[in-house]
């Protein structure tokens, strides 16, 4: 009994570690081709393009501020969280505990007044203006939904560029270029005249920016998938154990 039950959950030990390392798999594949299907530092072209784009021309450099608007978003603090609140809600934290690239579905509600709060819009850039280090503060969400309140410390950058292919883009290689403006040791702070001056290669067509958007968010829920799969299988083990071991006796 004691050999079938090990062999039991040694042998999901096995579907554990290899799940584990399809996702791990599909992470390092994400990462390698956000590398490619962007601009490298001091190049306009990607390494990598759809056959539909490989004649169209050098990516445009263009400064932040000038393909778009950036603000910021209105305090809600920790005691204006409410499980059971009627309005979205996104605070800074979250961009580094919670999301991805893309934000579909919020895990934060408050009963704050609307009228006091930031709103978003569809495609809206969510990019945190403080954090705890260089490289951690070059991060970037796009809220693909309006009507999300944001908190404070969130700078909002908002143009027809699409939202989607931005967030990649800022997580991928213009992750360094951030981190070289953000200021502040103990406590790093990205401002809005720093993010303005961020230079940027364009695609000349919204398509591009579309299509490796698209590209890139359908490998996310790939991985997403894949993901739950692993979760699933480690709360089955764990299930197991409680079932296949004695209770504590009271």
């Amino acid at each position: 009994e004691q050999q079938k039950i090990a062999h039991c959950l040694s042998s999901l030990d096995e579907v554990i570690g290899l799940q584990a390392k399809k996702v791990q798999a599909l992470k390092r594949h994400k990462k390698g081709l956000m590398q490619q299907l962007f601009p490298a530092e001091g190049e306009t072209t990607p390494r990598l393009r759809f056959p539909e784009f490989r004649e169209a021309g050098a990516w445009e450099v263009r400064r932040l501020g000038e393909i778009g608007k950036i603000s910021k978003g209105k305090g809600i603090s920790k005691s204006d969280i409410k499980p059971n609140g009627a309005l979205p809600c996104i605070r800074y934290g979250e961009l580094y505990t919670h999301y991805g690239e893309v934000i579909r579905d919020v895990v934060s509600f408050t009963d704050a007044n609307p009228g006091n709060l930031v709103l978003s819009e569809e495609n809206d850039v969510i990019i945190p203006a403080s954090g705890e280090t260089k490289e951690d503060i070059a991060t970037a969400s796009c809220v693909s939904v309006k009507g999300v309140a944001l908190g404070g410390d969130l700078n909002i950058f908002y143009s027809p560029m699409n939202g989607m292919f931005l967030a990649y883009y800022i997580r991928g290689n213009l992750k360094f270029e951030i981190s070289k403006v953000a200021q502040g040791n103990s406590v790093v702070h990205l401002y809005t005249t720093q993010l303005e001056k961020l230079k940027l290669a364009v695609p000349p067509y919204p398509k591009e920016q579309q299509k490796i958007a698209h590209c890139l968010s359908s490998l996310d829920e790939v991985i997403g998938l894949e993901s739950d799969k692993l979760d699933a299988l480690k709360n089955l083990k764990k299930g197991l154990m409680q079932q296949l071991f004695p209770q504590e006796v009271a």
